[in-house]
């Protein structure tokens, strides 16, 4: 196993934990994990790449040992923070992105703000969500307000055993040795238990609708070539995106995009069929 190394950066008033694989010269490749992960989620992926490479992978804010926002998150801090990260670790050059899930969409909807700072993106599922009807808003909002009156919780578990028995529940793909780094890396210890390293605030629903149309108008500003890859067996692309002429309408607001279908593999590819996605991505960077 790669070793890694952790390192702590102020960025816009909370203090962001980032991984570290590799040799410090050698080319960067940042690594950008999904909705409820952890950045050390791709430690099989960095194990299965063949190249030398300089992976930075941060923890989103109220992630893994990222700070909390004390307060709801909005998708557009995720933007900011990305900005401020590559400021820091890549201020002179564009960089190479692998985007899991909403670290997908976070570099994809990036990618069009500032396409200058993008030289490629491997975005493992990461397109979107569902459109939203403008009159599911009223009850959204009404919603999120009660959520704010709520007190926090967290599903707890006795020990990391039981987390990583319940990671492989979730994904009967995962190996137990592959669950049992895990649980080391995404169970957090608290008063009673062990918790999922995340503010239980992710859970509140998002008053603010998903609107495709904005989206789509970032995508169409990527200058950057698109590898987008998705699992054959992946429930998350059934919900969210279950329509193949959808998906290939959004996919099209890219200039340039290929499409890869990977088998035996669900929504966590990255856990999944680790070796196949490092492979796409070296294919792809090369």
């Amino acid at each position: 196993m790669k070793r890694s190394v952790s390192e702590y950066v102020r960025v816009r008033e909370r203090r962001l934990h980032v991984r570290l694989w590799g040799d410090a010269a050698a080319p960067m490749l940042f690594m950008l994990h999904g909705w409820h992960d952890v950045s050390a989620s791709f430690q099989f992926v960095v194990d299965a790449l063949q190249r030398e490479w300089r992976v930075v992978a941060p923890d989103w804010r109220g992630f893994g040992l990222s700070q909390w926002n004390d307060d709801a998150y909005w998708f557009p801090d995720y933007l900011a923070d990305l900005d401020a990260l590559l400021d820091h670790y890549s201020p002179g050059a564009p960089v190479r992105i692998v985007g899991h899930s909403m670290g997908g969409n976070v570099a994809a909807i990036y990618a069009g703000v500032r396409p200058e700072r993008v030289a490629g993106i491997v975005n493992l599922e990461g397109f979107g969500l569902r459109p939203t009807d403008p009159d599911d808003a009223p009850g959204r909002f009404g919603k999120w307000l009660g959520q704010l009156r709520e007190p926090l919780n967290s599903r707890l578990h006795a020990n990391r055993a039981a987390f990583a028995a319940r990671l492989r529940r979730d994904n009967p793909r995962l190996t137990p040795t592959r669950a049992d780094f895990l649980a080391e890396h995404m169970a957090q210890e608290v008063a009673g238990g062990l918790r999922f390293a995340a503010d239980p605030r992710h859970r509140w629903v998002n008053p603010v609708l998903y609107r495709i149309e904005e989206a789509r108008a970032c995508w169409r500003r990527v200058a950057a070539p698109v590898l987008s890859v998705r699992g054959r067996d992946s429930a998350f692309m059934r919900e969210y995106i279950p329509d193949e002429d959808d998906y290939r309408q959004r996919l099209a607001c890219f200039a340039a995009a290929r499409d890869v279908m990977l088998d035996d593999c669900g929504h966590n590819m990255h856990h999944d069929r680790p070796e196949a996605v490092a492979h796409l991505i070296e294919e792809f960077f090369a």
